[in-house]
């Protein structure tokens, strides 16, 4: 049995920033480092995107930036100009070859693909029993989520960003390649909160992404109909070539993750409620907690102190009770935002970083009938200590 002090399990986003932020501090030179993942990460299965303030640590593997978006509402809608902000996208295949071939250099970390089968925790250590070998470790960082974990466990609402997008390659010029989609809900809501996104590469090529924060998934041929529609009506587009596709679903939840953290396995990325609940947005969010965690492990203090509740949870929560009562009012508050509050001053909010003066003028664009309900909700909920859920 191998022996290492720390366990990383998952070679996604957060397994490989929490690998490479260990191995280059030099507080963990002198530990051992294991990566495990099922698989090789040879694949561009995903594409994350992100908003930042000038250059920033993964410019050197970007695919493609903006500096301008789209937002398009049922009464609204406008091109802004996001500067000092970029849009940036970072294709999976990029990440992963560009963050293994850098944790291959270090002595300390090693990677294996393998399937992680067991976790056993025993009061000195943690044994992980995997589809060829078993590990001992001191500390297991794990980043495998799954929906059933906690469905049917939560007090909070659940709802689920899910979508399907395709690339597409026109044979004629029909895309902005200088602006991002960022949200546009012209298109029919069917009692849910939709809207198309698109990434222009070029102006003949993009992805077209088919998005909605709702509760239950979509038949796929829905999304793909819902993306034909669009490229029809939208772009005046019927002759164009699908190159790829991608699909997915991210957890929007103020869920306790936290909940099911013991002394030596702590959940991180997506299965450690990483994901931003209100948007779903997980890759800047994930860079930043990654960079926490690290930096508190070096305090040895118990990690469950790590995991705290700031001001944001509580807005996130207020949204989300709106839309998982309500869903059809997404449109109305995102348009709302976007009609009377700069990008700059949401992507600053989203980013949790804005002031107290500035929650409250982002919190006042919307009509604030829905959030007083919701408040007053949850603070029943808190008097009565209902264990129902919302």
């Amino acid at each position: 049995m191998t022996e290492y002090d720390y366990i990383i399990i998952g070679a996604g986003a957060a397994g490989l920033m929490m690998a490479d932020g260990m191995a280059k501090d030099p507080a963990f030179k002198d530990k051992s480092i294991l990566l495990l993942d099922k698989d090789a990460k040879k694949t561009n299965d995903r594409t994350w995107c992100f908003w930042e303030q000038g250059p920033g640590p993964f410019d050197p593997i970007l695919y493609k930036s903006w500096d301008h978006i789209y937002f398009a509402g049922k009464e609204f809608k406008n091109s802004f100009s996001i500067a000092p902000y970029a849009y940036k996208m970072v294709q999976g295949i990029d990440f992963y070859s560009g963050y293994l071939e850098r944790i291959q250099k270090y002595p300390n970390v090693g990677f294996v693909q393998e399937t992680v089968k067991e976790i056993t925790e025993f009061p000195s250590h943690i044994e992980v029993i995997a589809s060829e070998h078993h590990y001992k470790g001191m500390q297991v960082f794990d980043s495998r989520f799954n929906y059933e974990k906690i469905q049917n466990r939560s007090k909070y609402p659940i709802l689920q960003q899910h979508f399907i997008g395709w690339f597409v390659k026109t044979k004629q010029p029909v895309f902005n390649a200088s602006q991002a989609t960022f949200m546009d809900f012209s298109i029919e809501q069917k009692g849910n909160t939709r809207f198309m996104y698109v990434l222009p590469f070029s102006e003949t090529e993009a992805l077209v992404e088919y998005t909605l924060f709702s509760e239950k998934l979509l038949p796929e041929q829905e999304y793909e109909m819902a993306i034909e529609q669009y490229m029809v009506s939208h772009f005046k587009c019927t002759d164009f070539k699908i190159t790829d596709k991608e699909k997915g679903s991210i957890p929007m939840t103020c869920y306790e993750f936290s909940q099911h953290n013991t002394k030596r396995i702590f959940y991180i990325g997506t299965a450690g409620g990483w994901s931003k609940p209100s948007t779903g947005y997980t890759f800047r969010n994930t860079e930043k907690k990654s960079a926490e965690l690290i930096e508190f492990l070096k305090t040895n203090k118990p990690l469950r102190k790590f995991t705290r509740k700031n001001r944001y949870w509580y807005f996130d929560l207020l949204i989300l009770n709106i839309l998982y009562r309500n869903n059809e009012l997404g449109r109305s508050i995102f348009e709302a935002l976007f009609k009377k509050r700069s990008p700059q001053l949401i992507f600053k909010f989203l980013d949790e970083e804005t002031t107290w003066y500035e929650d409250m003028w982002i919190t006042m664009a919307p009509k604030p009938l829905p959030f007083f309900k919701s408040l007053f909700r949850h603070l029943f909920w808190r008097i009565t200590n209902s264990k129902k859920q919302w």
